[in-house]
């Protein structure tokens, strides 16, 4: 039995037991398409083997340059985005709890993040939170030349050499980039500084258990081995396509049969906030392996109950093209229980010695029961505890759920032609407009 597995107990209603039988054979036939690299995008398909062929070496001088930058930094600064970054930092938070950087006994670096945006505004009050702190830099990106964390990089290198000096600059300065080509490969050859390899055969959005996330996942204290583990697990759960085995593949092929009944966006959903990040790496791996040539679900996410109170409505009463799709985690870090008051003012006497994290599963569970009285389709994925191996387990199952996803429909699902598009005209604009001064 798998660690993490489907619940789709509740879906009977809206999707019938003979098109789970008629959809298997398009499984088979996406199946095929990825195992054997017919499919297109097939030069990308390196996570399928990641968690068993990643190189060991490379993984231990991940987890040597984490105990020197634990040692020598206080602030830990990651400039990425997209792939380069929503991955590291959901599973930061994941591992990590809600306040991780306000812990007063962690013994680990403050994780921050640059180069994930263009506000000027935001890189010089990190410059200021630097004043008077050492600190060390990971610049994660596969060309060297993406404007948001190019940007960033010049700035913040010359933070770096200002403080520490050609020499020393070394100890507080990580690359993690391409093999061979690039901007940032260059310049690292250049100036002596220490690399970390991002796999030719592993797109960005499917790169978390690469060095890209391990290095600062390790930083923040991280077990990475046992994030690999539960990923190498999964990767033996999920080989066979008998969505009556495999429960990736039976949630890539129940939404896909939602979709083709008109359920167009689906909500990723959990009831722990420190989940919120994994919605925001979901979102780009489902939005780009699936969002092209006219088709694909429209990844959204939500945070309960917080967001009940302002989406709740629409949910239930609003236009039927929504899907659920809930991480439930069945045991939490800690929990708390309700304490009794003596004037009992708000009423909830009641529940007073009951488990806080009880009152959550029960909500949830009222939730589902709504929901489906409304006519909105639910699925949860079951998640046992919030550990390093479970994570890793986790983003195994979406990854390879996407990619069965996108050749359900007929799609490539390791290109982002639209992502391309958008950033060919800015770079037009600018420079454009360089020339007009």
């Amino acid at each position: 039995m798998a660690y993490i597995s489907l619940n789709d107990q509740y879906i009977n209603q809206f999707v019938h037991a003979h098109e789970l039988v008629q959809i298997q054979p398009m499984i088979n036939t996406a199946d095929q398409l990825l195992r054997s690299g017919t499919g297109a995008g097939h030069t990308f398909r390196g996570f399928l083997n990641w968690p068993v062929t990643y190189d060991k070496l490379e993984l231990q001088r991940i987890k040597d340059t984490a105990a020197l930058i634990q040692h020598n930094s206080e602030i830990f600064i990651s400039i990425g985005i997209g792939g380069s970054y929503l991955g590291q930092r959901m599973a930061i938070a994941y591992l990590n709890g809600n306040f991780y950087n306000d812990n007063p006994n962690r013994h680990t670096p403050q994780i921050l993040y640059a180069g994930n945006s263009l506000s000027s505004a935001y890189l010089a009050d990190l410059l200021t939170l630097l004043d008077g702190h050492d600190f060390a830099v990971n610049v994660i990106s596969k060309s060297g030349t993406t404007l948001e964390p190019s940007l960033a990089w010049r700035v913040l290198k010359q933070k770096l050499q200002v403080q520490y000096g050609d020499d020393e600059i070394k100890n507080h300065l990580f690359i993690t980039t391409d093999r061979q080509h690039g901007a940032l490969k260059a310049e690292a050859l250049a100036k002596g500084y220490q690399t970390f390899v991002i796999p030719d055969d592993i797109g960005g959005r499917f790169s978390v258990l690469t060095p890209v996330g391990l290095l600062p996942i390790a930083v923040a204290g991280g077990d990475i081995t046992q994030l690999l583990q539960g990923a190498a697990d999964a990767r033996l759960a999920y080989h066979d396509p008998d969505i009556m085995h495999n429960d990736a593949y039976r949630y890539a092929a129940l939404r896909n049969i939602l979709y083709r009944k008109g359920y167009a966006i689906e909500l990723l959903e959990s009831y722990e906030p420190n989940l919120h990040y994994f919605s925001e790496w979901w979102k780009q791996l489902m939005g780009e392996s699936e969002g092209k040539d006219g088709k694909g679900i429209y990844p959204s996410a939500a945070n309960f109950t917080t967001d009940l109170h302002s989406l709740g409505q629409y949910i239930q009463d609003g236009r039927r093209i929504l899907m659920e799709t809930v991480l439930n985690v069945a045991k939490v870090p800690h929990d708390l229980s309700v304490p009794t008051d003596a004037d009992n003012y708000d009423g909830l006497n009641y529940l007073a010695g009951r488990s806080i994290n009880q009152v959550n599963h029960t909500a949830y569970t009222g939730v589902i029961q709504a929901h489906l009285a409304g006519g909105v389709p639910v699925m949860s994925v079951d998640i046992p505890e919030l550990s390093a191996y479970s994570l890793g387990y986790l983003i195994y199952f979406f990854e390879i759920a996407a990619a069965i996803s996108g050749y359900l429909n007929g799609i490539n699902p390791f290109d982002q032609p639209g992502v391309e598009a958008y950033k060919k005209n800015m770079f037009a604009l600018l420079k454009h407009d360089n020339e007009m001064e």
